[in-house]
């Protein structure tokens, strides 16, 4: 058996940097992770104003409950769709003029349903260029809070930075939701929040959030279970291999855990313990149709996977993967067939056939953290495959490459 330690959590760093620089007080995250998407929002903190001290297993942030400290700052939000999302939020608390910009990736991706709501609570938000899109400039002076309705549809980031902008609100905030896609990360929100402080009910699809601001803390990021993904499926492909996550068990926070349980449907033996997670081989990889809406961000670890099942693997319910750092639904198809595989696509689903991948192919990235990491695994079982940006995987995991590497070579 293998054990494999997965940096922390993407999600749930960007999360705590939110929440530790809106409490009163100074608090330290252990184990965050550290890559391109957490950097960039933790120059984005500092930028704003907000301290930040970093170490090598503990960043230290001093809270604004007031908000930023600085009274105008320009914001390069890089590729990081969280801290493009969370930061202009949380800036809207303070009182100054601030700008956000970000990559060409990200300019991309959209921002509206969040800057409608910011407009609905009163927040003079302009977009500079593409309307719902960066860059945008913020005039913040406060937030008085009420109520509104949010589709998030697209993305559960909207919802997310909203909530974690309620207790800062000077009434609180009562949001009402249209449709939600990837609700568990909804679920992470309300557990961190509640833990720094926060007071939440919520009522059907009514999240009511009292203003009672935040506390500081010291609080611990768990391993990142998209991320560990990789490693699960790399395990369930292999006979006779197995991989453990320690850190990842059944306390955890985070909805894409759940990917084991796919694995598990397709043959798979998952152990999901206190204390990690573990993944072996049985020899077997069935075919089955799955949704994915609530773990979509492990869609194309799976089909990565799916062409050595014994029958089609379809997935579906996964339209908001075509809105992320590339339409990932297509690249997933456009690089299967390119390895020879027979895809067929809707708008929210994909269905992959089972055959035998061959190289030699590189593999289109889109720039794409994700196809990389998940078509690595592919590779294990065909040589040839290259990628046309593997640097990329610096986003969420920069040390992937390495890791893998030396996990494949553990047989």
């Amino acid at each position: 058996m293998t054990v494999i330690d997965i940096p922390g959590s993407k999600s749930v760093t960007a999360r705590a940097l939110f929440l530790a620089a809106a409490a009163e007080g100074t608090t330290t995250l252990l184990r965050p992770l550290v890559s391109d998407d957490t950097e960039g929002f933790a120059e984005g903190l500092a930028a704003l104003g907000y301290a930040v001290r970093r170490e090598p297993d503990a960043w230290h942030i001093e809270g604004r409950p007031a908000g930023p400290g600085a009274d105008t700052a320009d914001v390069y939000c890089r590729d990081g769709a969280t801290t493009a999302r969370f930061l202009p939020t949380l800036a809207a608390a303070g009182h100054g003029t601030y700008r956000f910009d970000a990559s060409a990736q990200m300019r991309r991706r959209p921002l509206a349903p969040l800057t409608e709501a910011l407009r609905t609570l009163g927040v003079d938000l302009r977009h500079g260029e593409k309307e719902g899109h960066h860059p945008l400039d913020v005039h913040a002076h406060g937030v008085k809070g009420g109520a509104l309705t949010l589709d998030a549809g697209q993305s559960s980031q909207y919802l997310t930075a909203l909530l974690m902008l309620g207790p800062l609100t000077a009434e609180g905030l009562d949001i009402t939701v249209t449709d939600l896609v990837s609700e568990p990360y909804v679920e992470i929100t309300l557990a961190m929040m509640r833990s720094f402080g926060a007071e939440i009910r919520q009522e059907g699809r009514t999240y009511r959030v009292a203003p009672t601001g935040y506390r500081a803390r010291t609080y611990g990021i768990e391993p990142d279970a998209s991320t560990a993904s990789y490693f699960f499926a790399a395990a369930a492909l292999e006979p006779g291999r197995s991989v453990t996550v320690p850190g990842l068990g059944t306390g955890a926070l985070q909805g894409d855990l759940g990917f084991v349980d796919v694995l598990r449907r397709m043959g798979a033996d998952v152990e999901i313990g206190d204390t990690g997670t573990t993944v072996r081989s049985t020899g077997t990889l069935r075919g089955l149709t799955v949704n994915m809406r609530d773990i979509s961000d492990t869609m194309p670890t799976l089909a990565a996977i799916a062409p050595f099942a014994d029958g089609p693997v379809r997935i579906e319910d996964v339209a908001n993967t075509r809105v992320k750092e590339c339409d990932r639904l297509d690249a997933c198809a456009e690089n299967l067939r390119r390895l020879g595989i027979t895809v067929r696509t809707g708008p929210d689903w994909i269905e992959i056939h089972p055959g035998t991948p061959t190289g030699p192919v590189e593999i289109a990235t889109h720039g794409d953290h994700r196809i990389v990491m998940a078509f690595a695994v592919t590779a294990l079982r065909t040589p040839g495959i290259t990628f046309d940006d593997p640097g990329c995987v610096k986003k969420t995991f920069p040390d992937f490459h390495r890791v893998f590497d030396t996990f494949v070579r553990n047989r």
